[in-house]
């Protein structure tokens, strides 16, 4: 892709140092984009490197090699000085919203303080905001420790898509969401993104949900991307051993509850 548009990351390493032991590369030379209004599932087992990419993405974590940029600008590392304009286009949703919300400001001021920062100054009002998350406007009033870790999550979400973001990264934001929930909140970050023409980065072990929104897919095995192709294409025709093993890892309806070797790779529990 062009490097003045959306997320463009080349053969990025992210190392973290282990005192008397090798660095190890928990992200180990991916590249992978992310066009404006596109929606990217990224996928994989636990431990494989998906948060800690995002978080380089972030600047959360410093890259050891390769380059990071967004919209032409170099994606640099968190600071206690501002961060570019550009840069400041980037929100993400974290797994446990315990580590992004504020635990002595209400969920409203929190929303609010985002909206303030939309680069159009159109942003949907708080009220608005928390209903088009399944939530009551009149949360707005409370502290976070009042709310259920859902409600949170919810919170959490409704205060990224307050700012207008240019690139929005969802690190399992569904996962702490009731199975009603979650299809709905996966299908409204992808409008977001559709509508506002923002990029979607949206990281799940949930393939079934990640198929539901995703233009591309891709899957991520030990710091690598092992594969990536648009979403029905990777789905019917997966070319790599890992992602027949995952696909064929989805629960079904028969209640079976372990699937056989795949290609040489051990069997894998649908209950994992």
């Amino acid at each position: 892709m062009s490097e003045s548009l959306g997320l463009d990351l080349q053969e990025v390493v992210v190392r973290y140092r282990r005192r008397g032991l090798p660095d190890l590369p928990a992200v180990d030379g991916v590249t992978l984009s992310v066009a404006p209004g596109e929606v990217v599932g990224l996928v994989g087992e636990s431990g494989c490197g998906k948060s800690t990419l995002a978080r380089a993405v972030c600047g959360l974590e410093p890259v050891a090699s390769g380059t990071a940029a967004f919209e032409g600008q170099p994606i640099t590392r968190l600071r206690l000085r501002p961060r570019p304009a550009q840069l400041r286009g980037i929100q993400m949703v974290f797994q446990n919203p315990n580590a992004s919300l504020n635990p002595r400001r209400t969920a409203g001021s929190q929303i609010s303080d985002a909206r303030s920062i939309h680069p159009l100054g159109t942003a949907p009002t708080v009220a608005d905001l928390l209903a088009s998350v399944g939530l009551d406007p009149g949360l707005a009033a409370r502290y976070p420790h009042e709310l259920s870790g859902g409600q949170k999550q919810r919170v959490a979400i409704a205060r990224a898509i307050a700012s207008g973001p240019s690139l929005l990264i969802g690190d399992e934001p569904i996962a702490s969401l009731d199975a009603s929930l979650q299809a709905r909140v996966a299908r409204l970050l992808r409008q977001v993104a559709t509508d506002s023409g923002a990029g979607l980065l949206f990281i799940s072990h949930d393939l079934s949900v990640v198929r539901l929104i995703a233009d591309r897919i891709a899957v991520m095995r030990a710091g690598r991307i092992v594969e990536q192709a648009p979403t029905e294409q990777l789905w019917n025709d997966p070319q790599d051993p890992y992602t027949r093993r995952l696909l064929a890892a989805i629960p079904i309806p028969d209640g079976l509850g372990h699937l056989p070797e795949v290609d040489g790779l051990p069997a894998l529990s649908t209950r994992e």
